[in-house]
C-alpha cells in the first residue's frame, strides 16, 4: 500500500505541474496577444499620423515649388519683355544708321566723281606745265629726272658716309672702352713680386783668410769649383766677399750654395768640393721640379710632361728686365685667363699657352734658335695643342697668330711687361727712349714741339696751325705712330696726341 502511495503521489505531482504550466502558458499567451494587439493598434495610429504629416509636408512642398516656378516664370517673362524692347530699339537704330550710311555712300560717290573730274583737269594742266618747263629749261623730263636722281644719290652717299664715320667712331670708342675695362680689371686682380736681373752673385766670407783657402794650393780649389759649376769666381780686394759671375742663373745658384756650404763646413779641398757640388745639383734639380709643379698646381693645369715641368722650374732662376720669368709666365697665364673669360675664348687653352709662352728660356740647348722657336719645338714634343704651339711661336710675332687664344697671349704678355713696377729700366735707357720718341716727331715738317710724357707712354705733339690743317694733322698722327712702331721697341703701347690750335690775342688799352 505504501508502495502504491509512493508511486501515485509523484504521478499526481507531475499531472498537477503540467496542468499549472499549461494554465500559465495560456495566461501568458493571452497577455502576449493583448500586448500585440495594443502594439498593432499603436502602430496603426502612428502610421496614420505620419501619413497625414507626410501628406501635409508634400502639399507644403508642392505649394512652395509652384510659387517658386511662378516667380521664375514672371522673372523670365519680364526679361523676355526687356530683351524684346532692346531688340526693337536696336532695330530702329539700325534702320536709322542704314539710312545715314546710304546718304554717306551717295556723298562719297558724288565726291569721287568730282575728284575724277578734277584729276582729269590736273593731268591736263600737269602736261601743259611739263611742256612749258621743258621748253624753258631746255631739258626733257627724263633728263631732269636723271639729274634729280644723281643729286639725291650724291646727297644720300654723303649722308651714309657721315653715318658710317659716326658709327665707326662710336664702335672704336666702345671697343677701346671695353678693352680698357678688361685690362684694368685684369691688372687690378693680379699682384706679383719684382726681382732684379743680375748676372753676378756675392758670397760673404767670415774673414779674408777664407779667400786663400778657397783658392787653395796653386789654385786647385778654385779651379775645381769653377770646372764643376761652370762659373767664374772673382776674388779681388773686396773685403770679406767673393763674387760669382755667370750668365746661367742655375749654375750661378749652384755655385753660390756650394760655396756657402763649403765655407760653413770649413773643409775645402777638391774631393769635398766635388761632393758638395753634386749634392747641391741634386737639390737644385729637385727645387726646379718642385717650382714647376707648384706653379702648375697654383694655376690648376694638369697633364704636363716631366720635361715640361723641369723647363718651367728652370724659369724660377731666370729674370728678364728685372722680372722673374716664372712669375712673369704665371702672371701672363692669370691675365690671359681673365681676358679669355671676358671675350669668350677657351680659358684652359689660353691659360696653358700663356704659362708656356716663355718655356724656351728654360730649355738647355746649344741651338741658335730664339726662345719662341725653342718653345714651339718643346711644345710639339710634349704633344701640346696646335693653338698652344701657335701662341708660343707668335707671342713676339715671329709667326702669324692663327687663333684668338694666340692674340690674347700677346696682349697678356704685353700687359704683364708694361704694368707699373713690373720691370726695371736703367736711367740711361729710359732717357734715350724718351729722346728717340721726341726726335721722331720733331723730324716731321710742321711739328713745332714734341714732349714724351707719362714715362714715355704718351707723345704729345704741337703742330703749326698755319702749315698743318685738320686733315693733315690726322694723317700726320697716323704716320708718326707707324714710324714709332717700326723704329722703336717698347713694352705696351704709346699714345700719340697732336695738338693744333689757333690763338688770337688782342689788347684792350
Amino acid at each position: 500500500m505504501d508502495i502504491i502511495f509512493y508511486i501515485i503521489l509523484p504521478l499526481i505531482g507531475l499531472i498537477l505541474g503540467w496542468i499549472i504550466r499549461w494554465l500559465y502558458a495560456r495566461v501568458q499567451l493571452s497577455s502576449s496577444e493583448q500586448k500585440a494587439e495594443r502594439i498593432k493598434q499603436d502602430a496603426a495610429k502612428e502610421a496614420e499620423a505620419k501619413k497625414k504629416e507626410l501628406i501635409l509636408e508634400t502639399k507644403d512642398q508642392l505649394l512652395r515649388e509652384r510659387n517658386q516656378q511662378e516667380k521664375e516664370f514672371r522673372e523670365r517673362r519680364s526679361e523676355l519683355q526687356r530683351f524684346e524692347r532692346r531688340l526693337l530699339q536696336k532695330e530702329d537704330n539700325l534702320d536709322s544708321k542704314i539710312g545715314l550710311l546710304e546718304k554717306q555712300m551717295q556723298a562719297v560717290t558724288d565726291r569721287e566723281s568730282n575728284i575724277e573730274k578734277k584729276e582729269a583737269i590736273l593731268a591736263g594742266q600737269e602736261k601743259e606745265w611739263q611742256r612749258k618747263l621743258e621748253k624753258v629749261s631746255g631739258l626733257s623730263a627724263a633728263d631732269a629726272k636723271k639729274l634729280i636722281i644723281e643729286s639725291l644719290e650724291s646727297e644720300a652717299k654723303q649722308d651714309a658716309q657721315t653715318i658710317l664715320n659716326k658709327i665707326e667712331q662710336e664702335a672704336q670708342l666702345a671697343a677701346e672702352k671695353k678693352a680698357r675695362e678688361i685690362l684694368v680689371s685684369t691688372v687690378q686682380r693680379i699682384a706679383t713680386d719684382v726681382s732684379s736681373e743680375v748676372t753676378i752673385a756675392s758670397v760673404s766670407l767670415p774673414n779674408d783668410e777664407m779667400k786663400g783657402r778657397i783658392i787653395g794650393r796653386e789654385g786647385r780649389n778654385i779651379r775645381t769649383l769653377e770646372t764643376l759649376t761652370g762659373v767664374d769666381i772673382i776674388i779681388d780686394d773686396t773685403p770679406e766677399a767673393v763674387v760669382i759671375s755667370c750668365f746661367d742663373p742655375v749654375k750661378k745658384e749652384i755655385a753660390k750654395i756650394a760655396l756657402e756650404r763649403l765655407i760653413i763646413d770649413g773643409r775645402i779641398h777638391p774631393a769635398r768640393i766635388e761632393e758638395i757640388v753634386q749634392k747641391v745639383k741634386k737639390e737644385i734639380n729637385q727645387t726646379i721640379f718642385e717650382e714647376g709643379e707648384k706653379v702648375l698646381f697654383d694655376l690648376g693645369i694638369h697633364n704636363m710632361s716631366p720635361e715640361g715641368i723641369r723647363s718651367l722650374g728652370r724659369l724660377h732662376f731666370r729674370t728678364s728686365y728685372g722680372q722673374n720669368v716664372l712669375q712673369h709666365s704665371k702672371e701672363v697665364a692669370i691675365i690671359a685667363s681673365l681676358i679669355a673669360s671676358e671675350v669668350g675664348a677657351n680659358k684652359a687653352i689660353t691659360r696653358r699657352a700663356a704659362l708656356l709662352h716663355d718655356i724656351g728660356k728654360g730649355i738647355e740647348t746649344n741651338s741658335d734658335s730664339n726662345h719662341a722657336e725653342l718653345g714651339m719645338e718643346a711644345a710639339k714634343k710634349m704633344g701640346e695643342d696646335a693653338r698652344i704651339i701657335n701662341a708660343i711661336g707668335s707671342h713676339h710675332n715671329d709667326i702669324e697668330p692663327s687663333c684668338i687664344e694666340s692674340i690674347i697671349v700677346q696682349i697678356a704678355d704685353a700687359v704683364s711687361a708694361a704694368r707699373p713696377g713690373a720691370r726695371r729700366e736703367t736711367i740711361d735707357n729710359y732717357i734715350k727712349r724718351l729722346e728717340n720718341l721726341e726726335k721722331i716727331a720733331i723730324d716731321f715738317p710742321g711739328v713745332d714741339k714734341a714732349y714724351a710724357i707719362q714715362a714715355g707712354r704718351e707723345l704729345r705733339i704741337i703742330v703749326n696751325n698755319e702749315t698743318v690743317n685738320d686733315e693733315q694733322a690726322s694723317e700726320l698722327c697716323k704716320t708718326i705712330a707707324k714710324k714709332i712702331e717700326s723704329e722703336l721697341r717698347y713694352p705696351g703701347r704709346i699714345r700719340v696726341t697732336i695738338i693744333r690750335e689757333t690763338r688770337i690775342v688782342e689788347y684792350a688799352r
